[in-house]
């Protein structure tokens, strides 16, 4: 704990009985019990938000490579005029179904 020997917490506390009393002992471990819950509390609330950021980070990364992608893939040649054969390809089968 902290690098603190029972010898030196044991002479903290007597200190501390000496300095405040029996009666302010109850209220001090109180205080100090709060204390503890309450960095504790804003600890962890910047633990899960440096991981929500780490995962927001990751998205964007794998938005950005997918955006990369598909950017990459539009500009394979001859991709337009595959698309559009496709396109008129579809129309006729369309044109085809209506006749039959």
């Amino acid at each position: 704990m902290f690098g603190l020997g029972f010898q030196e917490i044991l002479l903290i506390l007597v200190i501390i009985f000496l300095l405040f009393g029996v009666k302010k002992l109850p209220e001090i471990g109180k205080g100090l019990g709060e204390t503890m819950r309450e960095i504790r509390k804003i600890r962890d609330e910047r633990k899960t938000g440096k991981e929500k950021e780490k995962e927001k980070d990751k998205e964007n990364q794998k938005g950005n490579l997918i955006s990369d992608i598909k950017k990459e893939v539009e500009e394979i040649p001859g991709l337009k005029e595959a698309k559009e054969i496709k396109e008129t390809a579809d129309k006729v089968r369309n044109i085809t179904k209506i006749f039959k």
